[in-house]
């Protein structure tokens, strides 16, 4: 794979707003680990001076073999926060990995483009809903490619191709896997990612947990009172660090989100751009481009009871922002409060329409060339 090819059309401005986006996200996932590696310091100072003693670096500082342990948790984190937003991010739209037996014309239009685009190929993903659109989410290694059964019966092929194209640019130019991280924080704070309801049993509540908790903490201050174990202090520190994420976790999720939602917003703006760009590119259609984007927006004009609430985490990421449901016209509201994160239609299409008078224009002076 290299930069070369026409899917490959990432700019010196949508590198750096990718690269402060992953570092934000990178620094708050270090910060949390960091909070959790002190309260537990008791118990892991022992194991960490026996682990430096059978390496040989006890003469290091101490603060810089806790550094050295912690990269590799934070990458692993970092590794866990993609498999969890990559996996319930399809979960949210309800869509499922299709046999190479299924959607054979989609499986092929995208060997097609991915062989075009000198991509290794996306795993697919269908999501059984009429509402038309389409979204990438990655990971280190591997990509999945979602699209709706509305999608594939809006488009002509020409504008089917283009859409595929647009998505696999995400791929290409990695802001994918950026913006799969960047959208935990903010489909948290929506209600839509609840990382708590996977850690504890079906069935019970966020009361029930807090309940627990809580009990959980008076216990463990009460032996460390009595003087029970000599590291009991940091680990009712860790439970009230808990249940203080899970009384007040909304005042500070939404504090954490905001940096995030914008850096992700300003990213997610960029990158449309330039997966449109690639994807005319790609194509030598832009044209067709323009086209879907057009058709896509007409057909979500056209339907104003879709639901846009519960999709925050999916909406950032889709080929126009409406999301996958359809639900209630009051949600409508909620939306127009949020971050703003594709650009205008209208704009899109400006900037396409542009590039369609420079290819022309090139070709014009090809083909005096070739005259002479």
């Amino acid at each position: 794979m290299t930069a070369s090819t026409p899917l490959a059309t990432r700019d010196a401005a949508l590198s750096r707003r990718i690269l402060t986006t992953l570092a934000l996200v990178v620094a708050l996932d270090t910060a949390f680990v960091a909070v959790v590696g002190l309260l537990l310091a008791p118990w892991l100072a022992p194991l960490g001076a026996t682990v430096a003693v059978a390496l040989g670096v006890q003469s290091v500082p101490a603060f810089v073999r806790a550094a050295v342990a912690a990269a590799p948790v934070v990458a692993l984190f970092l590794w866990l926060q993609l498999r969890y937003t990559r996996r319930q991010t399809i979960a949210a739209v309800g869509a499922r990995v299709v046999g190479d037996d299924e959607f054979t014309d989609l499986r092929g239009r995208v060997t097609r483009l991915c062989s075009q685009g000198d991509l290794t190929p996306p795993t697919l993903a269908v999501a059984e809903t009429p509402v038309p659109n389409s979204f990438t989410v990655s990971g280190p290694r591997e990509s999945v490619l979602v699209v709706s059964t509305g999608l594939l019966g809006s488009l002509s092929d020409e504008e089917l191709d283009a859409v595929i194209a647009h998505e696999l640019a995400h791929v290409k130019n990695r802001d994918a896997t950026v913006m799969t991280l960047a959208t935990f924080l903010p489909a948290v704070t929506s209600g839509e990612f609840s990382p708590l309801e996977a850690l504890t049993p079906r069935g019970r509540s966020r009361g029930a947990a807090v309940a627990v908790l809580g009990v959980v903490a008076v216990v463990l201050f009460g032996l460390s009172a009595a003087g029970v174990g000599g590291g009991l202090d940091s680990l009712s520190g860790l439970a009230l660090v808990v249940l203080f994420s899970l009384l007040f976790g909304g005042i500070v999720l939404g504090a954490l989100t905001a940096p995030v939602a914008s850096l992700s917003g300003r990213l997610s703006r960029s990158r449309e751009f330039a997966a449109d760009r690639a994807a005319a590119l790609l194509t030598g259609n832009p044209a067709a481009v323009a086209a879907a984007i057009r058709r896509l927006d007409a057909a979500v004009s056209d339907a104003p009871d879709r639901d846009l609430r519960r999709s925050a985490g999916v909406r950032v990421l889709c080929f126009l922002p409406h999301g996958f449901a359809t639900g209630g016209a009051d949600d409508a509201e909620e939306f127009s409060l949020a971050v703003e994160t594709h650009p205008a239609t209208t704009e899109r299409v400006a900037r396409l329409r542009e590039l369609a008078g420079e290819l022309e224009r090139s070709r014009d002076r090809t083909g005096r060339s070739d005259d002479r």
